[in-house]
């Protein structure tokens, strides 16, 4: 599984370091003037996939070079109910500098990850893949889509530069002339690209298969229509299914026969993780004598 770059991940952390550090801890400042040896453990509050272990190391180590790094649980591990995370050792100010932003980062791809994962299971059987989405939450799509990577699903385009996808705006500006506009991208396009086309009707569906498309995206049409449309297709392009899609409905969709099904939900509704971080002191306070 492919990592995002160290560069990517600094970024990341940067920022959201300093949005949340503003201008310094004002409440751990107040309380601890000096140095507090302590132990924190970040910890899962259920069963999950793990996701942005990483991205929680480099936050600590960005606060304070001097954490120690204990114990970590490698990312896309599939974890049970109460299992520890990360742990790391430091001052314990430096612990709670960073401790809001690594769980914010845990949480959220760890929830990803899970999401994408149940999603992969409830197909389980099938030949289709679970794909996602460009919507994410800007300037977190790499990171994301490294969770849904965790979870078993795949990235379908990362930038506009990807690859050709001609949707409904595209087709409106066009004529709403599916077949010319297969053929105008292909004669635009980059060598190489794919050509993929939404079609919401069997109607663009067979005027995609007149223009050639390399891929048809069936957005928001019922099972029914599904199912008939991967029979029109049989095989001349591959089929990518859209729109609506819920762990409810999945399985039936698989069984339609279509290769891909995107999922937005994936990365823009995907439930935070339960995860919480417990610091505790390395050893007692001095008393005064």
């Amino acid at each position: 599984m492919t990592t995002p770059s160290s560069q990517t991940i600094r970024k990341a952390v940067q920022v959201a370091l300093e949005e949340d550090l503003g201008q310094g801890d004002a409440t751990t400042a107040a309380l601890f003037p000096k140095p507090v040896p302590a132990r924190g453990t970040i910890v899962a509050h259920e069963a999950m996939t793990v996701a942005g272990v990483a991205a929680a190391r480099q936050t600590f180590l960005a606060v304070d070079r001097s954490v120690k790094v204990v114990r970590t649980v490698r990312d896309g591990l599939t974890i049970e109910r109460e299992s520890p995370v990360l742990i790391v050792e430091g001052d314990a100010r430096s612990l709670l500098m960073a401790e809001r932003v690594s769980l914010n980062f845990l949480q959220h791809l760890s929830g990803i990850a899970t999401l994408t994962a149940r999603f992969c299971q409830a197909v389980r059987g099938y030949r289709v893949k679970i794909l996602d989405t460009r919507k994410t939450t800007p300037g977190l799509r790499a990171l994301e889509k490294w969770a849904v990577r965790l979870g078993g699903g795949r990235n379908h385009r990362h930038s506009l530069s990807d690859g050709i996808l001609i949707k409904e705006n595209h087709l409106a500006l066009a004529g709403h002339d599916v077949a010319s506009a297969c053929r105008l991208a292909r004669e635009g396009a980059a060598h190489g690209l794919k050509i993929e086309v939404e079609a919401q009707t069997l109607d663009e569906v067979r005027a995609a298969l007149d223009g050639q498309a390399d891929i048809i995206l069936l957005d928001n049409m019922d099972v029914p229509s599904i199912r008939t449309a991967v029979d029109l297709i049989k095989g001349r392009a591959l089929v990518e299914v859209s729109g609506g899609v819920t762990l409810a409905t999945v399985r039936e969709i698989a069984a339609a026969g279509p290769d891909f099904i995107s999922i937005g939900a994936l990365t823009h509704s995907a439930p935070a993780a339960n995860l919480s971080m417990d610091i505790l002191p390395l050893s007692s306070p001095g008393r005064r004598r």
